[in-house]
């Protein structure tokens, strides 16, 4: 499944190849409860079809009228705000407060929108700089950590490689932590070298690779984009492949299992020679502590705190109110 972003980029040179004025729209600055984060792409074709949001569908009501009457970015790149006044961001959908900045350009030859998917296609993270006087663009390398920047005279847009996740481990909650990271936008690849387990893995979407989790794990080639996950309970299957994914740059690394087995883990670990720092990036147990007891919860739970890692957030541990007559899960407690 392709990014958000990228089906709206590659709508936009379907577009404009067949014959169409297209707008794209990208939000450069947020205040208050914007409903969509910065970065985030809308295209309005000019007989009024939309691709993308940017909002509860609202502005983009708005863009497509001010579009189709070419009121807006047509020759050359546009600011527009919606939600400035009370008044504006109740009439626009806006929460209470919420304002959005976008930039409008026209979508053309010199967009190079399709020079960039074909870049990012091929692995390379790509810096896209719109000059807002002129509507020229130009592209150039990133570093995968870049991120969006605008002020009067350009707009600076990332891309790059999509998120991947590598799950080691065909069980049950591997099942459900694919089926919701492919619904976040993850490239999901499952390693289990175990027939009993690979033999039954059916979630679409997926690759299986049956190599043995070390090897997985270096053929993989970890980059900043890349979350492993260690699923199998097996300490021979997990351990080999977390020895090698703490060397790498990968965002996120985590293991299941209770405390008392994370310690025991972080023993066998040191032996082969993993250092303190980078046992320190472990999670285990993997997941936020919120009580999560079946496969399900479990694998919201882990998700949850991939996501809070990714947007440089540490979750507090919770303190749990009151009691419950079920048993807390030992593998995320």
């Amino acid at each position: 499944m392709d990014s958000v972003d990228a089906q709206v980029l590659k709508k936009a040179e379907e577009w404009r190849t067949g014959g169409h004025r297209a707008v794209l729209g990208t939000v450069v600055r947020t205040w208050g409860s914007a409903p969509r984060p910065v970065g985030a792409h809308v295209l309005v074709r000019d007989d009024g079809l939309v691709v993308g949001s940017v909002s509860g569908g609202c502005i983009e009501d708005d863009l497509v009228d001010k579009v189709r009457s070419g009121k807006v970015a047509a020759e050359r790149p546009e600011r527009v705000k919606y939600g400035i006044t009370a008044d504006e961001a109740f009439q626009f959908g806006l929460p209470c407060g919420g304002t959005i900045e976008l930039v409008l350009e026209p979508v053309g030859e010199g967009s190079k929108i399709g020079e960039l998917l074909a870049r990012v296609g091929a692995g390379r993270h790509t810096l896209r700089r719109l000059d807002l006087a002129t509507g020229e663009v130009t592209l150039r390398d990133g570093s995968g950590t870049d991120v969006l920047v605008c002020d009067e005279q350009q707009l600076v847009t990332a891309h790059g490689p999509r998120l991947r996740l590598l799950v080691i481990g065909a069980g049950q909650l591997t099942h459900y932590v694919a089926q919701m990271a492919l619904a976040l936008d993850y490239e999901v690849t499952i390693c289990d070298p175990r027939e009993e387990y690979a033999d039954g893995w059916l979630v679409p979407g997926t690759a299986l690779v049956r190599t043995m989790p070390d090897d997985t794990v270096l053929e993989f080639r970890p980059d900043r984009n890349t979350a492993i996950i260690a699923l199998t309970h097996d300490p021979k299957l997990d351990d080999l492949a977390l020895i090698e994914a703490l060397k790498t740059e990968a965002f996120y690394v985590g293991a299941i299992g209770s405390q008392r087995n994370q310690a025991k883990r972080r023993e066998r670990l040191r032996e082969f020679g993993v250092t303190e720092v980078q046992l320190d990036a472990l999670h285990g147990p993997v997941g936020l502590k919120n009580g999560a007891r079946t496969p399900p919860e479990i694998a919201v739970s882990i998700l949850a705190e991939m996501t809070a890692v990714k947007y440089g957030y540490r979750i507090a541990p919770p303190e749990r109110i009151g009691t419950t007559a079920t048993a807390e899960a030992g593998c995320v407690s």
